[in-house]
């Protein structure tokens, strides 16, 4: 995963009135935990927003007033109206120990069935993994050159060393579909459809 750094400081007072004191401060109320103690703390919201809002996962460094601790973004609450990040749990990392992450799906290449007329379809923008955090890469990178109209690349053809997908492995994560004026005759269903061999990742 990519790595990302944030200070933050400890939060005395964990109430929903020091919460929303810490937010009209310019500062995230955050929490981060998993190691069988809670640390509260809070951190710039300008700094957060940088991780939240970007396409990539984050194995994020938490300097807490001199203590450090890894940690991924386990859930966020934002305002239903604004948008607005109100609080950010982070689930602390052990070297030893598998956590659970959504990674982007990213696409390279100009597939041969695009190229004759067809439509690539991206199902999956994302796909949930579990692994050790050395073995999580930055993304899952497929290569659509050689997908022709009527292929797919699917979970299953997926192979990350030390990782496992945890979307059933029948999904379709990207394909070319037939599309008007495809050299292709005829459309064929999800049930011929033939699945390439699977590409590779960033690590």
């Amino acid at each position: 995963m990519k790595k990302a750094q944030l200070s933050g400081s400890v939060r005395s007072n964990v109430g929903k009135k020091d919460a929303a004191l810490t937010r009209n401060s310019g500062l995230v109320p955050c929490v981060v935990y998993g190691s069988g103690e809670q640390t509260h703390f809070s951190v710039k919201t300008i700094d957060i927003e940088r991780i939240v809002y970007s396409p990539d996962v984050y194995q994020v460094e938490l300097d807490i007033e001199g203590k450090k601790v890894n940690g991924v973004i386990r859930e966020l609450q934002q305002h239903p109206i604004t948008g607005k990040i109100q609080h950010v749990d982070f689930l602390q990392l052990e070297v030893n120990r598998p956590v659970r992450v959504e990674l982007p799906v990213r696409i390279v290449g100009s597939a041969k069935g695009v190229m004759s007329g067809g439509k690539l379809m991206q199902a999956y923008r994302r796909l949930r993994v579990i692994g050790l955090p050395a073995d999580l890469p930055e993304s899952i990178t497929l290569n659509v050159t050689s997908l022709k109209i009527g292929k797919s690349i699917r979970v299953g053809n997926i192979n990350i060393p030390g990782v496992t997908i945890l979307d059933p492995h029948a999904s379709v994560v990207v394909s070319v579909r037939m599309a008007r004026g495809a050299v292709k005759p005829v459309e064929l269903d999800d049930e011929e459809e033939e699945v390439v061999d699977f590409v590779v990742l960033d690590k």
